[in-house]
């Protein structure tokens, strides 16, 4: 656990915040955080882009000239991709961008960019960034500056604080944001992270930032898993690891099973370990098709 000082909007050493190190102190993992930011960014997207084929678009009933004897190119619509005010071939169509991201691999990644950030020296955290009830962007501005000499700052205050979000509303490069709407791309994004104290007590106390998953360090009897798959397998632990004696990954979405040394294993995100591939088989999982095949040539 990690203890940093409490500033006050004067500049001045309050006491010490503790920083838990389940959250603020674990091992950053920068495919998962690649993951987890991509998917936020493609759910971000409008996906109303839309172009119109050559069926679409109206006109080019009439064939433009004869097929034989002009010497050109025989040519049965003016609306074909190759003319001006033609169809498009291929062009984007209406869609939904969003990626299905688990909850557990969501909060590991968050707890790594903010480890990352603590263990930079770049987690700060004030009673709050004015004094009084009048809002002040120029108290809260001279604070921020004494905290932190850095480009993009993410400040995490609570809902109730609404002096200092009229303060802050207005400073350049200064993003707000609530406890429970800290993310991993926010935190990566922003150079240093500023919490009140009331924020960052909000952001401990709420029941998703817990400690680890304790079937991490449980001893496996008998491969007894701890899944609604049933025995012989376990579910995925928040930090991303395998647990002990489960080296079968498992996708619940597509109930395919991925054993070690295969294709897909190092870039399957497991929902589910089983113990045995025989396992896997009892729960309804299965080999990917191209293994089954191989499997049956055997």
């Amino acid at each position: 656990m990690t203890s940093i000082d409490i500033k006050t909007p004067a500049g001045k050493t309050d006491g010490t915040a503790e920083l838990p190190a389940e959250i603020f102190d674990v091992q950053a993992n920068i495919p998962l955080m690649h993951q987890v930011v991509t998917a936020q960014l493609a759910a971000a997207r409008q996906g109303t882009h839309s172009t119109k084929t050559r069926g679409e678009v109206s006109g080019g009933g009439k064939k433009p000239y004869r097929q034989k004897g002009t010497g050109r190119a025989r040519q049965g619509s003016t609306r074909s991709p190759q003319f001006v005010g033609g169809g498009i071939s291929h062009g984007p169509q209406p869609r939904d961008y969003a990626q299905r991201t688990p909850k557990k691999m969501k909060a590991a990644a968050l707890r790594g960019a903010l480890s990352d950030r603590a263990r930079s020296g770049q987690v700060h955290v004030v009673t709050g960034l004015v004094d009084g009830d009048k809002p002040s962007t120029k108290t809260a501005r001279n604070l921020l500056a004494t905290l932190t000499d850095a480009k993009r700052v993410l400040v995490v205050l609570t809902r109730d604080e609404d002096v200092a979000w009229v303060s802050v509303r207005n400073l350049q490069n200064v993003h707000v944001i609530a406890p429970d709407q800290l993310n991993t791309y926010d935190v990566l994004v922003n150079d240093d992270i500023v919490f009140t104290k009331a924020a960052l007590d909000s952001f401990l106390s709420a029941p998703t930032r817990g400690a680890k998953a304790s079937a991490k360090g449980s001893e496996v009897q008998g491969l007894v898993g701890d899944s609604r798959f049933g025995a012989g397998s376990h579910d995925a632990l928040e930090d991303g690891s395998q647990p002990e004696g489960f080296p079968i990954k498992g996708n619940a979405d597509s109930k395919l099973y991925h054993a070690p040394g295969t294709a897909f294993y190092d870039r399957t995100v497991a929902e589910v370990w089983f113990a045995t591939a025989e396992d896997a088989e009892k729960a309804g999982f299965q080999l990917p098709p191209s293994q089954r095949k191989s499997e049956e040539d055997k």
